[in-house]
């Protein structure tokens, strides 16, 4: 078989790794949108010169593997519980970036309250929630933004809103909050949807450094494994029934003059 010759002198780079991602084999499921999350994040802190400043804080779930490619200082959080720890840090170490990476079980289940308090009270962090509908590391379970009719191992026939209750929009609800200073939806379904939500993360972390309230970024994404499709599918299936339920966009963004007179 006559070899290949490849020229990738000849090339040019349109993309490559970021440095605050670590060049680790990645432990989650094919397709998943979390690996995508990652990069953008990394890509943002390296692009805004600030990885040495930056700390982020994981809690249980599928967000726990972030500890393994993120090159910044990391700190893990009990279950529900990183926005408070987010906000001991901050409060400890105010010239620092301070984020946290955190699921819909965690976020907006057993830490509902954290969460809205963290933001209540406009604590200076960047709040960063992966929405993919579903429990993803504890074997598929109902989560509070689980869709009605959805099916999971915890309603096999789908969720019913008279015995499970509706699904959660908790990024309308913490956008009414005073202590809001950011707050969108976006998702990583499509190159748009990244490029996109890549900027709202820039920005989320640029303006942390205003002083001026909670900056919340909502990604939805996908589960293959835990929705029983492929990638494909599962990225086609979150077009059609997740983006309706939850559309795209900002929900509260900072004046001009807010900006401004940072």
């Amino acid at each position: 078989m006559q070899e290949i010759e490849h020229h990738y002198e000849d090339m040019d780079i349109v993309c490559e790794r970021p440095t605050a991602l670590l060049d680790k084999r990645m432990h989650y499921c094919p397709g998943c949108g979390h690996g995508v999350a990652h990069r953008i994040i990394m890509e943002a802190v390296e692009e805004l010169g600030i990885q040495e400043n930056t700390i982020g804080v994981a809690p249980v779930g599928c967000s726990v593997f972030a500890y393994h490619y993120m090159n910044v200082d990391m700190q893990e959080a009990a279950h529900g519980r990183a926005t408070a720890v987010a906000t001991g840090i901050k409060r400890c170490r105010p010239d620092k970036y301070v984020f946290t990476y955190q699921g819909d079980g965690d976020l907006a289940a057993i830490g509902t309250g954290e969460t809205i308090h963290t933001v209540n009270r406009g604590e200076n962090v960047l709040i960063v929630f992966i929405n993919n509908a579903i429990y993803g590391m504890t074997g598929g379970q109902m989560a509070p933004t689980t869709l009605l009719e959805q099916k999971t191992s915890t309603t096999p026939y789908g969720r019913e809103a008279p015995f499970m209750g509706n699904p959660l929009k908790i990024t309308e609800l913490l956008a009414q909050l005073p202590g809001a200073f950011y707050v969108t939806r976006q998702a990583v379904n499509t190159p748009l949807h990244v490029r996109r939500a890549k900027k709202a993360i820039v920005n989320g972390f640029k303006w942390q450094a205003l002083n001026k309230g909670t900056c919340f970024v909502e990604i939805v994404s996908n589960c293959p494994t835990n929705w029983g499709m492929k990638p494909v599918e599962s990225n086609k299936w979150l077009e059609e029934h997740m983006l309706p339920f939850y559309p795209l966009g900002d929900m509260k963004v900072p004046s001009k003059e807010e900006l401004e007179n940072g």
